[in-house]
């Protein structure tokens, strides 16, 4: 906890004095341009891939950045998207997936999940990337074909496919690569 609240300490010293009139818009001014769907993995951060300030991204973060397909009931990604889409906005949508992902590792290579039931459950959700990949899949094979397969999903989510009807949201897929920093587009 010393090195969170230093890292409190340094933001309220150092970083939000040079952007107090920022934070003072974003106070009443909430308008992203992007969703931007990423892996939870801690190496992966979309303001600093994209270069952005607070309040450019609506930002929601998955094991795997896995985007389950449409279904009735209570779901906070379905929720995350539909505001994102229905009440912000926004004009695009990426779904970022990247190399060493540790769901997509766990899936390319077959581990016992056995000791993480919910891990096991929420993965199931890339059981049609997996099926798009030949045997054996390499990891960064298997994290392309998710992209594209979580980009098919958030299409069945109705304020996305009304949106995407209307011509005002555009959808994109990347694959982020760790150690090189570089930004791959992906066609859908």
């Amino acid at each position: 906890m010393r090195d969170l609240a230093e890292g409190v300490a340094r933001f309220r010293r150092d970083v939000f004095p040079a952007k107090a009139d920022l934070f003072a818009r974003l106070a009443t001014d909430h308008t992203p341009h992007t969703l931007f769907v990423g892996c939870s993995d801690a190496r992966v951060v979309p303001e600093l891939i994209c270069g952005c300030e607070p309040g450019e991204l609506f930002v929601v973060r998955t094991a795997g950045n896995l985007v389950p397909a449409h279904t009735p009931g209570a779901d906070g990604v379905a929720a995350s998207i539909e505001y994102a889409v229905s009440v912000l906005g926004v004009a695009e949508v990426v779904v970022c997936g990247h190399s060493a992902c540790g769901a997509m590792t766990a899936l390319a290579e077959g581990h016992d999940l056995a000791g993480a039931p919910a891990v096991a459950g929420w993965l199931r959700h890339a059981d049609a990337s997996a099926a798009r990949v030949p045997r054996p899949a390499t990891v960064d094979a298997l994290v392309r074909a998710n992209v594209r397969a979580q980009l098919a999903n958030l299409a069945t989510h109705p304020s996305v496919a009304r949106a995407l009807s209307e011509g005002t949201l555009r959808l994109r897929g990347w694959f982020f690569d760790i150690p090189t920093g570089t930004v791959e587009e992906l066609d859908s």
